[in-house]
């Protein structure tokens, strides 16, 4: 299958929000995603680029992604967090997502990271193998931490 990989442009950021969709879709948070094409296109492509985004493309049409964003670990130093790698449907088997993986790593290589990290839903069986194929180390021993939007505002009332 011919595909092609290249960096992102903000005009991609519809059909990068529809592999968002269905990556949501797939892991059963369907109505989790807030995010809009116009905050992505905001967020990529505007004066604070918050984020570096990879596509591949087939036939004129998005059928997979890796976004990444810098990060600082204060024991590593400079890192990126691989925040998503989509491969439609379609497409998976086809080596799409180690081209994505390969881009990533040459990406990360390149900025001169010391390490790039990424979770994994633990019942994404397929991904998780994909991953330690990959010689990626999945740390089942910790686990994500997170303040959603409405988290962050209930602390902030409740240190007011």
């Amino acid at each position: 299958m011919e595909y092609t990989i290249r960096v992102a442009q903000a005009g991609d950021m519809e059909q990068v929000h529809q592999l968002i969709q269905e990556l949501a879709t797939f892991e059963k948070e369907e109505h989790a995603v807030e995010v809009s094409v116009q905050d992505l296109k905001e967020h990529g492509f505007g004066k604070q680029k918050l984020f570096h985004c990879f596509v591949a493309e087939k036939n004129q049409k998005i059928v997979g992604m890796a976004l990444v964003y810098p990060r600082y670990s204060t024991w590593k130093g400079p890192v990126i967090h691989l925040e998503d790698l989509i491969v439609t449907k379609e497409m998976r088997g086809t080596g799409l997502g180690t081209a994505l993986l390969d881009e990533v790593v040459k990406y990360g290589d390149e900025l001169g990271v010391r390490r790039i990290c990424w979770e994994v839903l633990d019942w994404n069986e397929p991904a998780i193998g994909f991953y330690e194929s990959k010689g990626a180390n999945v740390m089942r021993d910790w686990d994500v931490v997170q303040l959603d939007q409405k988290g962050i505002k209930a602390y902030l009332n409740a240190i007011a």
